[in-house]
């Protein structure tokens, strides 16, 4: 359907209805109002006459509880209402969760902890937002966990992550990013090096609980862990470890029986395990889009979004000045290993980097690490990314959201890489 870009849509949406579209092309923006009623995106609450502005790439959801009037300005891809949602399903979950937290509450316990699984694209991140926000509306202090390191919605690609979420998100924003704990793991697929990938969920967890432990109100309000696509043979047995090392209560499943039944027959039966359909308006991203989405989310790092522009930095440090390490060395047959050394341990040794060009346009972590030893295990400060290298001069040139000097001087090379065109 063409619309003339001055257009002006407006939707009657009949109670539990849900109006969907799509942005696609690059110069359009798209601007929502809500005239009359009550409705909400992902489980923030539109305010009435405001008007939300979404750019390229922007895949939304306007739903009504109790019917309402929205006006869409602007060319959409792709818009139509949709009568059938799983919205009375996902409030039904969390109104589960309530029970849990309020019972939490009363006897001074850890509120539920919920992890959501399932294969990409299914909308795992988009049902965890909508439990966050509805948590947050009734006044809880949840703890959000990504550990998608494919899309990384707490930080950049390439990280696990853990968030205290305290006010609902933003509708074209997300959740405010106001001091994330965060891990580097520097890769797009915790299949590139699942010993390290694992160390790191286990130190996650570690420190979620503690923070747990700290804070009454966040104690009980509980934890929402969003997690990747990767559900097979290895990547099962990930979940199964991720579950455990959380030690979750519930397990809510989007999408896939077998998964599901799967998670029945392996796991305690303390934990609930709660089958979800999916929603009809969640999209399926191509391996192109996915790659554009993991850039994107990097320039949004350094450079802000359209509404909220950053300005970096950009600094020379002399070579002298920063230690820079890669984790994972290339494997040795086994006749190569030294006694008592064992086949995987290469996935988690420190390698030692000299400047050179190979380093150039790649994520370098910031570590918290005061030394070596603690390098694997530390969160990290932030992230910069190397745009320059001057061997003549021993010099690099940082893009960092930050002007110097760094808060340490310990960096970790991550295989991410940003261009940046700025």
């Amino acid at each position: 359907m063409s619309v003339d870009k001055k257009v002006l849509q407006e939707f009657t949406l009949e109670r539990d209805n849900e109006l969907r579209f799509e942005v696609e092309s690059k110069t359009e923006k798209v601007y929502l109002t809500l005239k009359s009623g009550t409705a909400e995106v992902f489980g923030t609450e539109l305010v009435k006459a405001k008007t939300y502005e979404f750019t390229a790439g922007a895949k939304v959801a306007v739903f009504t509880w109790h019917g309402c009037v929205v006006e869409v300005k602007g060319k959409t891809d792709v818009i139509y209402t949709a009568k059938e949602t799983p919205m009375v399903l996902y409030s039904n979950c969390h109104a589960a969760l309530e029970v849990m937290r309020v019972e939490a509450d009363r006897e001074n316990k850890r509120g539920p902890i919920a992890m959501l699984v399932g294969p990409c694209d299914v909308g795992k991140s988009t049902v965890c937002r909508i439990l966050l926000n509805y948590a947050v509306r009734m006044g809880r202090r949840p703890i959000y966990v990504d550990l998608d390191v494919g899309q990384g919605h707490i930080s950049i690609p390439g990280t696990i992550g853990a968030l205290m979420v305290e006010r609902p998100a933003v509708i074209d924003e997300g959740f405010s990013q106001e001091a994330p704990l965060v891990y580097s793991f520097g890769q797009k697929s915790p299949q590139n090096n699942q010993t390290l990938f694992s160390i790191l969920v286990q130190q996650l967890a570690i420190t979620v609980k503690e923070r747990l432990e700290v804070n009454k109100k966040t104690r009980a309000s509980g934890v929402i862990i969003n997690t990747c696509g990767w559900i097979k043979n290895a990547g099962y047995k990930q979940l199964i470890s991720n579950a455990k090392a959380f030690e979750v209560d519930a397990i809510f499943v989007l999408d896939q029986e077998r998964l599901y039944n799967e998670l029945v027959r392996d796991m305690p039966n303390f934990v609930k395990i709660i089958f979800m359909a999916k929603s009809g308006g969640v999209v399926e991203r191509s391996k192109s889009l996915r790659v554009e989405a993991r850039d994107q989310r990097i320039r949004e790092y350094f450079y802000g979004t359209p509404k909220n522009s950053l300005y970096p930095h950009s600094f020379d440090v002399k070579f002298s000045d920063v230690k820079i390490y890669k984790v994972g060395a290339p494997a040795l047959p086994d006749s190569c290993l030294p006694l008592g050394m064992k086949a995987d341990d290469h996935l988690t040794k420190l390698v030692p980097i000299t400047p050179n060009a190979g380093i150039l346009h790649h994520i370098m972590a910031v570590s918290f690490a005061e030394n070596e030893d603690d390098i694997i295990t530390s969160h990290v400060a932030g992230f910069v990314c190397v745009t320059n290298l001057d061997t003549e001069r021993q010099m690099i040139t940082l893009l960092s959201p930050q002007p110097k000097p760094l808060p340490n001087n310990i960096l970790v090379m991550s295989d991410l890489q940003f261009m940046d065109t700025h």
